[in-house]
C-alpha cells in the first residue's frame, strides 16, 4: 500500500471531487462516493492492498 503522496495534482483532484458533489443531496453525495470507491478499487485490483487501505482508513 502506498502511503506517500502519489497524486500528480492532489489539489486539483480534491477540487474536482468537491465540485462533483456540488448541488447533490446527502443521499446522492453518498451514492457518488460509493460508486467512486468501487471504480477506484477496480483500478487498484489487488485484494490485499484494498484490505490494507480499508484497515488504514479505519484507524
Amino acid at each position: 500500500m502506498k502511503t506517500d503522496l502519489n497524486l500528480q495534482d492532489a489539489d486539483g483532484f480534491y477540487e474536482h471531487l468537491l465540485n462533483a458533489h456540488e448541488g447533490l443531496s446527502a443521499e446522492q453525495s453518498e451514492q457518488l462516493n460509493m460508486r467512486l470507491i468501487l471504480l477506484l478499487a477496480n483500478q487498484v485490483g489487488d485484494a490485499s492492498v484494498l484490505k490494507d487501505c480499508i484497515e488504514s482508513a479505519k484507524n
